[in-house]
């Protein structure tokens, strides 16, 4: 049902038969996740024609389902593993990584970029062809994910590979799921909202379900919601607190902040929790979708384990099972009547009918958590490194307003005596744009970039109204500083004109 090949400088070697009597591998087993590189782990003897042949990073190896014609597996040579059994059995074992992959051999830049989602994967990924040879170039595809403006505010940084930064500027905030599709020979990476297809073929016990194991995690319940609505701008001047209050559902639910769900409070206990809706304004709103939200979130997170025969094996099926698609599945003695996707397959390439699918929600591992415990910890270095960096800056401009003001005093005394009209009403107009500009700037929080309509280091609604006061100021610190430089000594001359005459 397989045919396994190796590529060496162009050599083509089949390494793994379907036909009786072939090539064999005495092991392989492919893995396909979601949103995961896929992997293949191989394992031949002495004899077999791969013996010597296999070289990280420089070999690469093709998994073909002869039946469908289409490749369960597509990638390079990891790293080696050799082995003797208590037999004294010799044999040679492999893992492989699929072309996503490709993405790790290249790094990004600094960049700060403005723009919409799919620029953005397209600008990352003509940078990585820049640096990767041509098997490993990857096309803009399909992009179906975007945010609620289409449009995205973030840093690139060179610490990052390409991998690292497509998960963490674009599927990280925005979500959706990758997919490398083929067309002519020219691989393309497509973002869409989600890979598959709702398929109407059936895993149903007594049919073609071997075995399920049902895992559920209901830790993620929660059964006493707080509302969470707009920031509520604060009526102190003089705040400068970063994490302003937010619009909750008090004064439209009898001054109780939150909202009780009581089947689930007499199934799991007070659960507490808090959901954010940035653009709901009107108390009203946020109690309803509030309730919305609680009566519709799932009791619990459950993953099913599931080995199937694959009848389209033997043409009693439609299609065989994919991951990302979603089947009807059944089995009346565990309770299951519903449609269930796949987000993972393991394949046995030398015996299918042990193909197992992962099924429902995805847990995290422990090694997933751990990953996300050190990209924490790099966010929060990089964000240091940026609060210092922003502190020096704004340190730099506040010195240069101090110099501005020195010489405005020095304006002022110079011109005390004199009477030109209209030059005294500006310098005041020029003090309250300074003074207005300094307020700005000591109360804007040091966080990282933001947009009107998007929080970053600081919030959308301080952004918002620094963008106000320099619109209404509309001063260019260096014009100030150069025109101050060249006018004091021609004030100062009319001055002296106007005392001698």
């Amino acid at each position: 049902m397989y045919e396994v090949t190796i590529i060496n400088e162009g050599q083509e070697t089949v390494i793994h038969s379907p036909y009786v009597n072939n090539t064999k591998l005495t092991n392989g087993q492919i893995k396909q996740q979601i949103n995961k590189i896929d992997s293949f782990d191989l394992e031949f003897a002495l004899n077999n024609p791969a013996y010597g042949k296999m070289k990280p990073f420089q070999t690469y190896i093709n998994v073909l389902n002869m039946l469908t014609n289409k490749y369960e597996f597509e990638g390079r040579v990891l790293a080696p593993s050799d082995s003797m059994s208590d037999s004294g059995m010799f044999a040679n074992a492999y893992k492989c990584e699929g072309e996503l992959s490709y993405l790790h051999d290249s790094q990004q830049k600094h960049v700060e970029y403005r723009g919409t989602p799919r620029q953005l994967l397209q600008q990352i990924l003509e940078y990585h062809n820049q640096q990767v040879e041509p098997y490993k170039h990857f096309q803009i595809g399909e992009v179906t994910i975007t945010n609620s403006t289409d449009n995205l505010y973030v840093y690139l940084s060179a610490e990052n590979d390409t991998y690292d930064t497509i998960f963490d500027k674009l599927i990280d905030r925005i979500g959706g799921e990758l997919q490398i599709r083929k067309d002519n020979g020219i691989r393309y990476l497509d973002l869409l909202e989600r890979v598959g297809i709702d398929s109407n073929t059936e895993i149903r016990i007594a049919k073609n379900l071997r075995s399920i194991t049902r895992d559920r995690n209901p830790t993620e319940i929660i059964t006493r919601l707080t509302p969470l609505g707009t920031r509520i701008e604060s009526e102190d001047e003089e705040a400068t607190d970063a994490s302003e209050a937010r619009l909750t559902i008090e004064e439209v639910n009898n001054g109780i902040p939150y909202i009780d769900a009581p089947e689930l409070i007499a199934e799991f206990g007070i659960q507490g929790g808090s959901q954010t809706w940035d653009d709901v304004t009107i108390a009203s709103n946020l109690l309803n979708i509030g309730r919305n939200w609680l009566s519709d979130q799932k009791t619990s997170y459950t993953k099913y384990d599931v080995n199937v025969v694959d009848l389209s094996i033997i043409g009693q099926d439609d299609d065989s099972f994919s991951t990302g698609n979603s089947y009807p599945v059944y089995n009346p003695i565990m309770g299951i009547d519903e449609r269930l996707r796949v987000i993972g397959k393991s394949i046995n390439i030398n015996a299918p009918e042990a193909d197992s699918l992962t099924i429902g929600d995805k847990f995290r591992t422990l090694e997933e958590y751990q990953a996300e415990a050190q990209k924490s910890a790099r966010k929060v270095q990089d964000l240091e490194n940026t609060v210092e960096s922003q502190s020096r800056r704004i340190a730099t401009i506040q010195n240069e307003f101090s110099t501005v003001e020195n010489n405005m005093e020095n304006l002022q005394q110079i011109i005390e005596n004199a009477d030109i009209p209209g030059l005294e009403g500006a310098i005041s107009s020029l003090e309250q744009s300074i003074s207005d500009l300094n307020e700005a700037l000591d109360s804007i929080p040091i966080y990282e970039p933001a947009t009107p309509t998007k929080d970053g280091l600081m919030s959308a609604n301080d952004k918002s109204k620094l963008d106000r006061i320099r619109a209404q100021n509309s001063i260019n610190l260096d014009l100030i500083t150069i025109t101050q430089a060249i006018n004091l000594d021609q004030l100062y001359q009319d001055v002296q004109e106007l005392k001698n005459s």
